[in-house]
């Protein structure tokens, strides 16, 4: 363009920045805003809401609201996409009082909260468990003549079913179904979740056919969710069958697949089978992560086969995953019910040294020990 003679202007540069900011690499970024200035031009609202977005994915939050008061200083005024990447940062963050401030300071510059707003608060309330505010903002929204959309459903029966209502849940469900709103992948993974911690796993094979029969593919994370129903349901097998059901599908296995079956064989006391599915995870290029070792640890350790519990916690260690409050919890509960005190209290120690702090599970652990060896009468510590 400038060697035609033609000379870029603000759009064309914030083409180039919005570029930049989508892909994280915001020193490329600046340097534009630095030719933007360098060239004579003002940046427009356009250019900071480019880097306010990407400073918010990248959690560089205070670096964002600064940036938006810049924006106010140079007059420039800010819109919903600029309050909205605030909010969903600071709602992410866990910081609803932050993210009702901008939402304030929104309303008061003549912003109105849009449908993308409410669907951001909604969810960080049923994240907080603040059931009853997230209603309330339902109710506030169909006030302003906004109705719930795909999402705001998928947010409502996902967050119903995290809480465990599973008849609150299928009634949004029912109603979205009323109002011709299509239920998404999303919305019958959280519906088969529900069903899995209710144990109501016929239903929820039943809605697992029904998704099919809708033409959509069950994905990585619905297969997950069903078979999670099944092990934690003692029927280890149909989550097996789900196994095959994925490889026929082209749906590839991850870490947590295997974990959930592996916590099923250790609830079985089926440890061996457990510390086979390592292998296997490493034949199909799945690497193991810190829980499916706690798993194993966790199982070895309930049986008090403390030599072999030590012997994956070290396999761990050599596969660069640090013990962590799982693992030592697993591993005291073992040596105490092997009534090897003094072992547990070197891991205590241990664990403290690391910075780990031992809560509940380990101090009860210790105490239940102690009380075994009052009565059997081994010393009174």
């Amino acid at each position: 363009m400038e060697v035609l003679g033609v000379k870029p202007n603000v759009v064309t540069y914030n083409t180039i920045i919005q570029a930049y900011c989508l892909r994280g690499r915001l020193k490329a970024a600046r340097l534009i805003f630095q030719t933007i200035k360098d060239k004579g031009l003002q940046p427009d609202s356009y250019t900071y809401n480019s880097f306010i977005s990407a400073m918010c994915k990248e959690k560089m939050l205070e670096e964002a609201s600064a940036l938006l008061g810049n924006m106010l200083e140079f007059g420039l005024v800010p819109n919903a996409v600029t309050y909205n990447a605030l909010i969903d940062a600071y709602c992410n963050k866990g910081d609803l009082n932050k993210a009702f401030a901008y939402r304030d300071e929104m309303i008061k510059k003549g912003i109105m909260p849009s449908q993308v707003t409410y669907n951001m608060f909604i969810h960080a309330l049923f994240m907080e468990g603040r059931i009853g505010e997230a209603d309330d903002m339902i109710t506030e929204m169909r006030g302003k003549g906004m109705n719930p959309d795909t999402v705001t459903y998928n947010i409502l029966i996902n967050g119903y079913c995290r809480c465990g209502d599973a008849r609150k849940a299928f009634s949004l469900f029912d109603e979205m179904v009323r109002k011709r709103i299509q239920p998404s992948l999303v919305t019958y993974t959280s519906l088969v979740y529900v069903l899995g911690k209710r144990n109501r796993m016929k239903e929820a094979d039943d809605l697992f056919k029904k998704v099919q029969q809708e033409g959509l593919l069950p994905d990585i994370i619905m297969f997950n969710a069903l078979i999670d129903g099944h092990c934690a349901n003692s029927n280890i097998e149909r989550g097996f069958q789900l196994l095959k059901e994925m490889d026929q599908m082209k749906v590839f296995p991850d870490e947590v697949t295997y974990n959930t079956l592996m916590q099923g064989y250790c609830r079985e006391g089926k440890v061996e089978e457990a510390r086979k599915l390592i292998d296997e995870m490493k034949r199909r290029g799945i690497k193991p992560d810190h829980i499916s070792y706690n798993t194993l640890i966790s199982g070895y350790s309930k049986r008090g086969d403390m030599k072999d519990a030590f012997r994956v916690r070290d396999e761990m260690l050599t596969t660069g995953f640090n013990p962590t409050l799982l693992t030592y919890n697993a591993l005291i509960q073992g040596l105490c019910k092997t009534r090897d005190g003094e072992h547990a209290e070197e891991l205590l120690r241990e664990m403290v040294s690391k910075g780990i702090a031992p809560d509940d599970s380990t101090y009860l652990s210790l105490v239940e020990a102690m009380n075994v060896e009052d009565l059997v009468g081994n010393g009174d510590k």
